[in-house]
């Protein structure tokens, strides 16, 4: 397999089953309660206010438990991902919480061609889906076309320096690239991010990092206007396994001196109404 999303989704197709079973999805959490949140929809409430009413979508919505989130809090969620096995089980489980969620089968690129251009109150892109993109500019267009005029764009990331250490024995190292390269990160690992004992066959990826100037710099290049950044010193998974601490929220800090490091950020912009 020599294109880089051939190469993912058979990654991501294989990692389905094993992230559905995991604990740390909460599966059977958003099926005993009515009111459960993703972990990382929890944390974005704050920022992302009030969605009831409002259309939306989720690129890259994996299993979807990010989509349900969204759905649960009152908005009019469709969401799109590259793997047909994820898909499948997000469309499972919104039916079994009782949810219309419209799940598309399609890459992010061909987004506004499979779901409609200027269609959508808001676009949220959760943690972990830039890496595996290797155009920001192109993404950021997707976005603009998504959008309604007066429509935003809510994004939480991992942030660019994070993507850049490797975890040493004491200190993280800066090892990989902070800007947007033309060639991917290529990496080959058996684990995941999440609580599992699956051992997996098809461990090749092909990733990239993006500055975050370069980001902020694709979303104005696209036509949104800019509204906020915020660094956060904490990630939802254990990024530096063995320099950082959970906390009673799912969120992984630096054990010494968190400070020291942005883990995440958000970012929000809007498409003008004219």
């Amino acid at each position: 397999m020599s294109d880089y999303r051939e190469v993912n989704r058979a990654n991501w197709d294989e990692r389905v089953p094993a992230h559905v079973a995991s604990p740390s999805y909460h599966v059977d959490d958003f099926l005993s309660d009515p009111s459960y949140l993703s972990e990382v929809v929890r944390f974005d409430q704050p920022r992302l206010g009030d969605v009831s009413g409002l259309r939306g979508v989720h690129l890259q919505c994996h299993i979807g438990t990010d989509t349900v989130s969204l759905a649960r809090l009152g908005a009019r969620m469709s969401a799109l991902d590259f793997s047909e096995p994820a898909v499948e089980q997000g469309r499972s489980l919104a039916a079994r919480l009782g949810l219309s969620v419209d799940f598309h089968v399609a890459d992010a690129y061909d987004a506004v061609r499979v779901l409609g251009a200027s269609a959508y109150d808001f676009v949220y892109t959760g943690i972990g889906a830039l890496c595996w993109l290797p155009d920001i500019d192109r993404w950021a267009q997707v976005v603009a076309g998504l959008l309604k005029p007066g429509g935003r764009l809510f994004v939480r990331e991992g942030h660019p320096m994070l993507w850049a250490l490797d975890a040493g024995p004491e200190v993280p190292e800066v090892r990989f690239p902070y800007f947007e390269t033309a060639e991917p990160i290529v990496w080959d690992e058996g684990g995941t991010y999440v609580q599992t004992e699956a051992e997996f066959t098809t461990t090749v990826t092909h990733e990239w990092n993006h500055g975050l100037g370069e980001t902020i710099t694709a979303v104005q290049k696209a036509g949104l206007v800019f509204d906020s950044l915020t660094d956060h010193d904490s990630a939802p998974w254990n990024a530096l396994p063995g320099l950082m601490t959970e906390d009673a929220e799912g969120e992984w800090r630096l054990t010494e001196n968190p400070h020291r490091l942005a883990a995440t950020y958000t970012l929000q912009a809007h498409k003008p109404t004219q």
